[in-house]
């Protein structure tokens, strides 16, 4: 087949090398002209995803995979398009299609009899008939479901072991006719392989769900459920820190018995999905409650794990703080949405001095995202660990001259090597 990618972020670019990997003609585009002179020399745009750059030097040079800022005139050449263009969200949590509008205005422009378009950029519910649909059509002047089939397929997978997840979990459908389905089940059986998973319900490989509106909410479902999950953690933990318990031990007890699956707390819940999917599923499901009051817990966390701080040290005011780790999640050059950037602001209305440390940056990259460095071994009052890098487990006191008080906010620290300080840990009573 010839497949084109929209948008070559870090979902889309592993997705199009992996159809190209199955053995189809793949075009990628972006308007990022930048990043599609990096793809068409064969080298990874971005660190950190494993394969990727392998994967790139093999397929590019062989013609299976290509990049092009020309959407419309990929899609004129394709027999699927898959669209992974990102869906932002506002302050109020209504979600900003801009991007997407002009994306598939783009496809519509080029879109022939016969191709197939799928988004996997996750949305809310009923957005793929009631928007995608009707812009396809004005713009193509062709039927829905008669000249082109649409569907919704949920990215589910993660960044760094993107190729991985493809395999293992079951790749989800949602179209708007019987036909629609057939041909998108069709479609992901020939660029996908699957792992047996004897844990699942049936078979691994491609489920239809039915409808484009099942498939969609069953994205923002799983999202959903890990936000209001980690939400209810971070209650006990409150909880357990203020009455002298240990609420790591109480998870670990709770989730001996297979009815229970709590989450694990900490200082933030930041990336592109966690912290957006459910404003998504909360903008046409107003009405879910327990949604918005674990997205407000959630979000109180970096100032609550300052406030332990403050209360640690005393105060904070012209106090030395290092904040470790800038990235979102251990592991992962990535800050959307990154709870390092409340956690700052929390510290500097306290009034203290804040440098930020992360071993996947250089000062540069750190004082773009507006810090200052912190360097291990500077001179340091107090210190609050916000990323759970691996790097960070083998730190000692020794590292922080003059730290008195330590916040782990991810339960990452040995305690064993902060026994000369007040290593405070998020859920962990004294």
């Amino acid at each position: 087949m010839k497949i084109v990618v929209v948008a070559l972020g870090k979902i889309g670019l592993p997705l199009a090398v992996q159809f190209a990997d199955a053995g189809h003609d793949v075009v990628g585009t972006d308007v990022n002209s930048a990043l599609v002179e990096t793809i068409n020399a064969g080298k990874e745009p971005f660190p950190g995803e494993a394969q990727l750059q392998e994967k790139l030097s093999r397929l590019v040079p062989a013609g299976k995979l290509r990049a092009s800022t020309d959407t419309t005139a990929a899609v004129r050449e394709a027999d699927a398009v898959v669209v992974v263009v990102p869906l932002m969200v506002d302050s109020d949590g209504a979600p900003d299609f801009r991007w997407m509008d002009d994306a598939t205005r783009a496809i519509a422009a080029g879109l022939k009899p016969g191709t197939l378009v799928s988004y996997e950029t996750t949305l809310p519910v009923g957005t793929t008939r009631n928007r995608w649909k009707p812009m396809l059509e004005e713009g193509s002047g062709l039927t829905e479901g008669d000249d082109f089939h649409l569907v919704f397929s949920p990215e589910r997978v993660l960044t760094g072991r993107v190729f991985a997840d493809l395999r293992k979990y079951p790749k989800l459908i949602g179209a708007l006719t019987e036909q629609g389905a057939a041909r998108a089940t069709a479609f992901y059986q020939a660029v996908l392989t699957f792992d047996e998973r004897r844990d699942l319900v049936r078979p691994n490989g491609v489920w239809d769900l039915g409808s484009a509106e099942a498939a969609e909410m069953a994205k923002l479902a799983e999202t959903t459920y890990r936000d209001v999950n980690i939400g209810l953690a971070n209650e006990f933990a409150r909880f357990a820190s203020e009455n002298g318990i240990d609420v790591y031990q109480v998870i670990e007890a709770s989730n001996s018995q297979p009815y229970s699956h709590i989450h694990r707390p900490g200082i933030a819940v930041g990336g592109h999905c966690i912290p957006v999917y459910p404003k998504l599923y909360l903008w046409t499901d107003p009405h879910a409650s327990i949604v918005r009051t674990a997205r407000a817990s959630n979000a109180a966390m970096p100032a609550y794990a300052v406030e332990l701080a403050d209360q640690a040290a005393r105060g904070l005011t012209g106090k030395r703080v290092a904040v470790l780790g800038a990235s979102y999640r251990g592991g992962v050059k990535e800050t959307a949405l990154s709870g390092v950037f409340p956690v700052v602001a929390a510290l500097f209305e306290r009034g203290a001095h804040v440098g930020v440390h992360d071993p996947l940056y250089t000062d540069e990259e750190l004082a773009r995202l507006g810090f200052s460095p912190y360097h291990l071994g500077e001179e340091v009052d107090v210190v609050i660990l916000h990323t759970d890098h691996a790097a960070y487990r083998e730190l000692s006191s020794s590292d922080f001259p003059g730290a008195r008080v330590v916040v782990d906010g991810r339960r990452s620290l040995d305690p064993d090597r902060f026994t000369d300080v007040n290593l405070v840990v998020l859920g962990k009573g004294k």
